[in-house]
């Protein structure tokens, strides 16, 4: 359940970490499970790392590997989750710098992100053999997000898989249950911190990331989901030494997740998302899959 959650985040785990596209993230668990995740993801076109870099007509693809562990525990009687996110990739292709073209190949560590969240309605805390009898309705939750600024980065290049600095992500997000059916929906704000070490010498801030995110989930026999997503994110603008960029963001992405539960502690899950409409890097397709292994709390 949550495990899936955190599949879903790690589907999307490039270093465009705002892009998200995450369904059933406040889905409730049973307390004491342990979730670990693998997965693969490949993304190609014009994705663009980081928004304040002056790059056009990028043709860049990404492939990543990726590891993350995630735990349910109770938390004044609600549920809660921490989860962990790494991934390693290798970023190659082409692009413009100020006119010119310019070609990239790098591997390395993106930045990993750390993650509480607390559902503190409709999510009691509840162990496995009263968990079975538990039925959704209504479930509200908030997550605090914080990326943590050790993946690579070289301060003489303009594409790099880390960032430099510091990012925290604010989010609330609902669950309703209506038959087969979950309906979800979440907003976000993402706080950044300043790179004094951006291209050079130079300091880069940027403004919030506002984000809205829809889903329809469909459930079916044996555990299978499948959920439509939708995601739209504004702002983001960046300043750089005190000149503000043309880079304000308004951009669209929807995607599609299939969860296929393959026993008991094992499942896969396949997503795909590309850009619908976009004003900066965002005119790109993303394929991943994922095997998620579960341990503990009676499992």
């Amino acid at each position: 359940m949550r495990g899936w959650a955190l599949l879903a985040m790690l589907l999307m785990a490039t270093p465009l970490s705002a892009q998200e596209i995450e369904p059933r993230a406040y889905a409730n668990s049973p307390l004491g499970v342990n979730f670990l995740i693998l997965g693969m993801t490949y993304s190609s076109g014009d994705l663009i790392f980081d928004p304040a870099v002056p790059i056009t007509d990028a043709k860049l693809r990404t492939p990543a590997s990726l590891l993350g562990y995630a735990y349910s525990f109770g938390l004044w009687g609600k549920n809660a989750k921490i989860d962990v996110v790494a991934s390693y990739a290798w970023l190659s292709g082409t692009a413009k710098f100020q006119g010119e073209p310019v070609d990239r190949e790098v591997d390395g560590f993106a930045d990993p992100r750390v993650r509480l969240a607390v559902n503190f309605v409709g999510a009691p805390a509840l162990p496995l053999k009263d968990f079975a009898a538990w039925e959704q309705d209504l479930i509200v939750g908030a997550s605090l997000q914080v990326s943590v600024p050790v993946g690579q980065y070289d301060a003489t290049r303009a594409v790099n898989l880390g960032t430099n600095r510091w990012a925290y992500k604010l989010e609330t997000g609902l669950s309703k249950s209506v038959g087969p059916w979950s309906l979800e929906a979440a907003v976000a704000m993402t706080l950044y911190g300043d790179n004094d070490e951006f291209f050079g010498d130079t300091v880069r801030e940027q403004d919030p990331l506002y984000a809205l995110q829809a889903h329809g989930i469909r459930f079916f026999r044996g555990g299978i989901w499948l959920a439509l997503d939708l995601t739209y994110y504004t702002g983001a603008r960046t300043t750089v030494d005190g000149v503000a960029g043309d880079d304000l963001q308004s951009n669209w992405r929807g995607g599609a997740t299939l969860a296929l539960p393959l026993n008991r502690r094992n499942s896969l899950k396949l997503y795909a998302s590309s850009g619908v409409a976009a004003r900066t890097g965002n005119k790109y397709d993303l394929y991943g899959v994922g095997w998620q292994y579960r341990w503990g709390g009676g499992v």
